[in-house]
């Protein structure tokens, strides 16, 4: 696999200000920062994203590969962003594809700012089916506690939802971002650029469960997409439709299962 060339241009997550409480006294705060972000593959503008900006490169491949614009990374050969223009381009191997076909039909998806899902995606989720991916009740409550060690971000400035791919208990790669849509297309991303399969993968979100949500993990091939929210209904049929795992309300030692219970190994008393 020939890698793509991209640029390392990463920002500070957050910025100091100074409010004032509710007695009058002023306090230093974090805010998240946010940006705005436009890619353009072969000098084509295909959208504008807003994000944090912590992993520009990441979340410009994981769009593209989530949104079916390319199948392999192959394809890509430079990621480079300029915060200064505020976009980020990406140079195809053959600089002769023309995406206008796939900009034509698209649906604006639930969430946090406005994610898309190009329409011909939800006729291409009828031929996905994830693996079957057995997980104990245990290592859901493991994976729980080890996770009240991220969420950096949301801890000091909030404004952000966090992702997390994980195998087991263990967190392989965590993202925040201001949009949940923003840190799955990151994961995706990171997954993609090292050849990462999703088959013994657990995907994590602090978001609420849509079909925007379970149609992306669907794609990176995750059984199992696990959230602190809730879920809509049309995320459950596209969980039923993909066979993938859905666990909603997770947090502390309760979670709620909505699709796939029979993966789960539940403890017995």
């Amino acid at each position: 696999m020939s890698k793509p060339e991209i640029s390392d241009a990463g920002l500070s997550f957050s910025k100091t200000v100074v409010a004032v409480d509710e007695l009058g006294n002023e306090r230093e705060v974090e805010l998240v920062g946010e940006r705005a972000l436009s890619l353009y593959v072969d000098k084509q503008e295909i959208v504008t994203l807003m994000t944090m900006g912590t992993h520009p490169e990441l979340l410009t491949l994981g769009y593209l590969k989530n949104q079916g614009f390319f199948e392999t990374v192959d394809e890509v050969k430079i990621v480079q962003v300029d915060w200064e223009t505020e976009a980020v381009a990406v140079v195809t191997r053959h600089q002769s594809a023309d995406f206008s076909k796939q900009m034509e039909q698209r649906t604006v998806t639930t969430g946090c700012g406005q994610g898309t899902v190009f329409g011909r995606l939800m006729d291409k989720l009828k031929d996905i089916r994830v693996p079957k991916l057995a997980i104990g009740q245990t290592v859901i409550y493991q994976l729980l506690d080890s996770l009240k060690h991220h969420n950096e971000v949301y801890k000091k400035a909030g404004a952000v939802h966090g992702c997390a791919l994980c195998t087991g208990s263990h967190i392989d790669f965590f993202v925040e971002d201001v949009g949940r849509h923003n840190a799955v297309d990151s994961i995706a991303g990171y997954m993609w650029l090292n050849d990462i399969s999703g088959k013994d993968k657990i995907f994590y979100t602090t978001g609420r469960l849509t079909s925007e949500m379970v149609i992306k993990v669907a794609q990176m091939g995750i059984p199992i997409l696990l959230s602190r929210s809730g879920a809509t209904q049309m995320g459950l049929d596209m969980a039923k439709q993909s066979g993938v795992t859905l666990v909603s309300r997770a947090k502390g030692k309760h979670f709620m299962v909505l699709n796939g219970a029979e993966n789960i190994q539940f403890e017995t008393t």
